[in-house]
């Protein structure tokens, strides 16, 4: 019998993987210059941490999470999103206390689960890098999160980007939003769908996120938020559109952008992407705002907080073809079962002082093996045959200059970084 991986996940094979731990790598460097250290959460969580944050009524919570009872009876969801176990992990460590600066930055990276319909660049199981800032209320964190957004995905080599915001206010302007909207959609609530009639009672405004081409065309009327926002969540919105334009990024205001996670408010944001690998038009790579209250709801203190998360498969799209590939510094070409047993001690002193080296396995011929130089992308090729073991020497070919050398093996043995400099250098 042959087994298939299952749907909406894919193997992540040599070739490809080096690829991500690139990703990993640049997304690294540029969050430390931002000074944001990594934390790493659980896979799976209570269920409540997600419903209780994402909120009952998302479609994350409703439709995607993959939930299971453990042994011990409880309930547990694989985690659709990062920001919940970060948020459940900050109040369960008291990372509010005292001892630690505020704002507390951490980031993370790891796989998500929603069951969803697979499509390029989305899978069931999808990988998140994402960041959380703790700790200040004020505008220039938000306007930072986003420029660290930007500086991350100009970083992998994003092209073309868009960037939108929004605010969905502070509790206040919520609620007069909420009364406007149940006004408004109440006269038409026989013809929403079933979801967003649900909606409708519980949590009005997941129904201007509705997927149903219907309702989309009822919420094109409805009103919007920025007429409901009370003055202090009209100044906190005003300082960070200030902000971003003194910064020099361009945004458009999209005042039907919600999100799909119930715990946001104050400013959200997408950038989007419309590089020729999504096919044409504009797709969303990268989503975030501000979730003040979200620590209390998790049983912390009063927290504010904001983030963002992008998806690694859509950057993985976007680096295919740019990524150059990596040379081998050295591959031992040895010609005869003797000389096969001194490329294997070459090889293991090359490796002990830091470097990579590969070698035949299989008694080729030396044609074959110097094919197989060429194509791993040798930097070296060492050559050893019956004179070069009579001699105590090795042949040195720099693949990039085509020069040959005759190199005594301990020089191989104890000196390899001066000879690979060397080569490099010429």
């Amino acid at each position: 019998m042959s087994y298939q991986r299952p749907k909406g996940t894919a193997d992540i094979l040599p070739g490809q993987s080096e690829l991500w731990q690139q990703v990993e790598a640049i997304a690294r460097r540029v969050l430390t210059t931002y000074r944001y250290q990594e934390i790493r959460t659980p896979l799976f969580e209570n269920v409540e941490v997600f419903s209780r944050s994402a909120g009952d009524t998302s479609d994350i919570v409703t439709k995607e999470m993959y939930t299971f009872e453990d042994k011990g009876g409880r309930m547990m969801a694989l985690r659709p999103e990062g920001t919940a176990g970060v948020v459940r992990a900050y109040v369960e460590n008291k990372l509010y206390g005292p001892e630690h600066q505020k704002p507390y930055k951490v980031w993370y990276a790891g796989p998500m689960f929603r069951y969803e319909r697979p499509q390029s660049g989305r899978q069931r199981e999808f990988h998140q890098i994402g960041v959380e800032a703790f700790g200040a209320t004020s505008p220039v964190l938000d306007a930072e999160v986003i420029a660290l957004a930007k500086d991350l995905l100009e970083a992998f080599g994003a092209t073309k980007l868009k960037f939108a915001i929004n605010t969905l206010g502070d509790p206040e302007s919520r609620a007069a939003y909420h009364q406007a909207l149940v006004d408004f959609l109440t006269p038409f609530q026989a013809e929403l769908s079933h979801d967003s009639q649900v909606r409708l009672t519980k949590n009005p405004l997941r129904v201007l996120d509705s997927k149903d081409k219907h309702d989309q065309e009822i919420v094109a009327n409805a009103p919007k938020i920025l007429d409901y926002l009370t003055p202090t969540a009209q100044a906190h919105f005003d300082g960070v559109r200030d902000l971003l334009t003194k910064l020099g990024i361009d945004y458009e205001v999209d005042a039907d952008m919600v999100r799909g996670l119930d715990y946001y408010n104050h400013t959200i944001f997408e950038i989007m992407s419309a590089d020729p690998v999504f096919g044409g038009g504009y797709t969303t790579i990268l989503g975030g705002g501000r979730y003040n209250g979200l620590v209390e709801e998790l049983g912390g203190p009063e927290t504010p907080g904001v983030g963002f998360a992008m998806g690694v498969e859509r950057l993985m799209l976007l680096m295919q073809g740019k990524q150059q590939a990596a040379s081998l510094p050295a591959y031992i070409v040895a010609i005869g079962e003797a000389a096969t047993a001194k490329a294997l001690e070459l090889a293991q002193a090359i490796r002990a002082q830091g470097f990579a080296v590969d070698m035949d396995y299989l008694g080729r011929k030396p044609k074959a093996q110097f094919k197989t130089a060429n194509k791993v992308n040798a930097r070296l090729v060492l050559t050893l045959g019956d004179s070069e073991l009579a001699d105590g020497t090795v042949e040195v070919k720099d693949m990039a200059t085509g020069e040959q050398s005759t190199v005594e093996q301990a020089v191989v043995q104890t000196k390899f970084a001066t000879l690979y400099q060397e080569t490099v250098e010429d």
